[in-house]
């Protein structure tokens, strides 16, 4: 199939308005992660009814016109993990691709393995292979060579017809409901990470006081100003262990943060007075306004609970065709033995958690409650089964 190689604002107009009327569009994206603050756009691939095309980001004053085309009402649009895709699209106009449809959140809510590649799912799906060739192609070097380019639009040509088979599967099996829930809060997700400050993923903070948190939180607010006025990696700004080993030794003396090993760095060594100010912004600020540290794991037979459940659930899943790990966690089931506990004893106020919620609870904790209340018991059926385990009622 031929395609169209659009390398001017001209032809990115006119390829937006013949798809203006399509039904279905979709695509992926090319981009370098490694160097910027934000991942570098390098290349837009897009497949809609017959039309194939590759969008060259660096040969236009910019890709508007399609993030527009994305957004307005009208289509379905498909991607395959489209987390990078959805935050182009609402960086650069401020609202997400219309009808977002995910084959890889689809294809794990029908029983195939989540989170599935792209090749994975290709060959399930349509027995079609992907070529491997150009897997460590630096997209932003130009000219791209016709392979490299043939290799881009194989992660679209067939995104459009997997969606079909998977949205059929869905209707089968009564689940077009779920992949609609899925797809919402997926997308919450997503958009949460755009504005909501996540310097709790720094590595290493468990056990640390909440006035230690606090230094975590502002020498991380700290790194996020500075990496984006760089426009480089956080992390080449500063490390985690370093972030860390500050927040234990809860000093703003900036002899002592310079000698900490690791700091030796010349620009870090210029950035001595700002770190020292971020720390003492959170050794200063008032109790109330320093973090709560996550939940500990509870008590041990929680624990013992949570692992054994956790095994139940992998094999609920299955039998139910879906991916154990879309449904949840074992950090999920302990959540809901918790939870369930707590309600038992009176103190269950909250919202139930994750597995206790709309079709999680209908296929999984209802199940789990079960067992939990000794209505049902876990039975060794066939040790040379895929599925041992069989769920029995209590006589």
């Amino acid at each position: 199939m031929t395609h169209d190689h659009i390398t001017t604002d001209l032809e990115l107009e006119k390829f937006c308005q013949d798809l203006s009327d399509a039904p279905t569009i979709a695509f992926d994206t090319e981009f370098v992660s490694e160097h910027t603050y934000r991942p570098e756009l390098c290349l837009i691939q897009v497949a809609a009814g017959d039309r194939l095309a590759v969008i060259d980001p660096q040969q236009l004053r910019n890709v508007d016109a399609f993030w527009r085309l994305l957004a307005a009402p009208g289509h379905e649009t498909v991607v395959h993990a489209g987390r990078e895709e959805l935050l182009f699209c609402l960086g650069a106009v401020g609202a997400p691709p219309n009808q977002l449809f995910d084959v890889q959140i689809a294809a794990g809510l029908v029983g195939f393995e989540y989170p599935a590649g792209y090749g994975s799912l290709l060959a399930k799906l349509m027995g079609q292979r992907l070529q491997k060739g150009e897997t460590r192609t630096d997209w932003r070097r130009r000219p791209l060579s016709s392979g490299q380019i043939e290799y881009a639009l194989d992660d679209v040509r067939h995104l459009g017809a997997m969606a079909h088979k998977l949205q059929s599967r869905l209707e089968q099996l009564g689940r077009s409901a779920w992949m609609d829930d899925e797809m919402k809060a997926w997308k919450r997700d997503v958009e949460a990470t755009r504005s909501n400050e996540r310097w709790w993923k720094v590595s290493g903070t468990t056990g640390l006081s909440r006035r230690s948190l606090a230094v975590v939180r502002e020498l991380w607010r700290w790194r996020e100003r500075e990496a984006e006025q760089r426009d480089c990696p956080t992390r080449r700004v500063l490390r985690d262990d370093l972030i860390i080993e500050l927040a234990k030794r809860r000093s703003s003396d900036a002899k002592q943060i310079r000698a900490l090993r690791g700091m030796e760095r010349g620009d870090l060594q210029r950035a001595l007075p700002q770190l020292a100010a971020a720390v003492e912004r959170g050794l200063t600020i008032s109790d109330d306004q320093c973090p709560v540290p996550a939940q500990r794991e509870g008590p041990a037979q929680l624990a013992i609970l949570g692992q054994f459940l956790s095994s139940a659930l992998g094999s609920i899943c299955r039998a139910a065709e879906l991916a154990p790990s879309i449904v949840g966690t074992a950090s999920d089931v302990r959540d809901l033995v918790a939870y369930r506990l707590e309600v038992a004893e009176g103190n269950g106020s909250q919202e139930p958690p994750l597995l206790g919620r709309g079709w999680r609870a209908e296929v999984v904790g209802r199940l789990i409650d079960d067992l939990l209340a000794g209505k049902l018991a876990i039975r060794i059926r066939d040790p040379r089964s895929n599925e041992p385990l069989s769920f029995e009622p209590v006589a």
